[in-house]
């Protein structure tokens, strides 16, 4: 194998994680937005059947959407919660079909920290009390105590625990794209002076503290997966050398897997830092900043965002940049991509294109809006609609999210 003959074959390849589960191929559905659980916040059997669906389209691993640790402090309005046992049936019935065909599936954890809508949740905390800047839209935050920075902690450990006891292979500590975990890591919104806060070193303890608790609670062989950015995209935020600081100490836990990413709600990286020669030619948006991490661990690594073509993927895992090719808002419009491009990775090409409304301050939020219909499609046992437009998706959503907010408001 040359780099201008690369093996058409890896991305069938099985690989091994560290600590032994064995992914059956180089595909990966990431995570999305699904907003499929019901009002009490449990999984649906609406989100069985979009999983059923997704793991027959062939990928080795499948990540889910966001699923919160507290039930008080929700990213979306429809969110799935783990916090105890109490959905534990309908949580196994999610990971038997996620896993019916022979995939890995892990559930993402995450705690939305600022990102926390105006009217939806009973409470806004994160690291230090700096709002979301991005109009109106976000609650204004307070700052975490430290007796609630290590319940947080506790939580997400049994989010992880109650996931592994339901049948999943594991979890994904989510600590990009803006939400706690995140906010820790950025000095934009982590002001804090204690130990939790003012330098790289104190900014990461909560990373690494909740990576020690869900390691301790799910034990050595199940999937343990993070998700960090490269950089926030803001001046004076997180950077990727701070990336690459953090990086660092993971490499001395037990993890077995690192999903790169990149951006916030403020700084959406998948519109604004995708527009590189080096990224137009290579396709994914994170392979350069992939191919440093190399030199800074031996974690498994995996890169979603951008990928499109069979051969993009074949050439980002044959040359080394990744080992694991990530695939979201594609396999909302082709769920069995996965299985096409095993099939012939040399001429298999996504179908999908960014949707956009033209307002950029809009534009990843109606591309949001147009997968989670999409998703919705699949959810009912329909086919993908590619004809619905950008604007259609956001004047429904906005008519759907707002209505359920009022009725949050007023105790409905």
């Amino acid at each position: 194998m040359t780099a201008t003959t690369p093996d058409t074959a890896v991305l069938g390849t099985p690989l091994t994680l560290p600590g032994g589960a064995v992914l059956k191929n180089r595909l990966v559905k990431a995570a999305m937005s699904e907003q499929l659980a019901d009002r009490a916040h449990a999984p649906t059997p609406q989100l069985e059947r979009l999983y059923g669906t997704w793991a027959r389209g062939g990928a080795g691993l499948l990540i889910t959407g966001n699923v919160m640790i507290d039930r008080r402090s929700l990213g979306e309005p429809l969110n799935v919660v783990v916090e105890d046992e109490r959905d534990l049936p309908a949580l196994r019935r999610w990971a038997t079909a996620a896993k019916a065909a022979g995939a890995a599936a892990i559930v993402q954890i995450n705690h939305p920290g600022r990102q926390t809508l105006a009217g939806l949740s009973e409470r806004a905390v994160a690291p230090s009390a700096v709002q979301v800047d991005v109009g109106p839209a976000f609650a204004k935050p307070r700052a975490l105590t430290g007796a609630e920075i290590h319940e947080l902690i506790a939580r997400f450990a049994e989010a992880a625990r109650v996931s592994v006891a339901a049948g999943f292979d594991g979890v994904e500590i989510h600590a990009a794209h803006g939400y706690l975990i995140s906010q820790f890591l950025s000095p934009l919104t982590n002001l804090r002076a204690d130990e939790w806060g003012g330098d790289p070193e104190r900014r990461r303890r909560f990373l690494l503290e909740v990576t020690r608790a869900v390691r301790a609670a799910i034990g050595p062989d199940r999937i343990l997966a993070i998700k960090l950015n490269s950089a926030d995209f803001q001046r004076g935020g997180f950077t990727e050398e701070e990336s690459l600081g953090v990086i660092a100490e993971l490499d001395k836990e037990p993890v077995d897997l690192l999903e790169i990413s990149g951006g916030t709600y403020e700084s959406p990286a998948l519109y604004d830092g995708g527009t590189s020669e080096s990224t137009r030619r290579r396709e994914a948006f994170f392979l350069d900043f992939a191919e440093r991490v190399r030199s800074t661990t031996t974690i498994p690594l995996l890169v979603t965002g951008g990928f499109r073509s069979g051969a993009g993927m074949t050439d980002a895992v044959a040359g080394g940049a990744t080992d694991l090719v990530g695939l979201a808002r594609p396999l909302a419009l082709q769920p069995d991509l996965p299985a096409a491009l095993l099939r012939s990775p040399g001429t298999t090409r996504s179908a999908f294109e960014l949707k956009t409304i033209g307002i950029k301050k809009l534009d990843s939020i109606a591309d949001l809006w147009w997968t989670q219909h999409q998703l919705h499609r699949l959810a009912a046992g329909k086919q993908p609609d590619p004809g619905y437009g950008p604007r259609r998706a956001v004047l429904a959503a906005l008519r759907r999210d707002g209505t359920n907010i009022l009725k949050r408001r007023r105790g409905a």
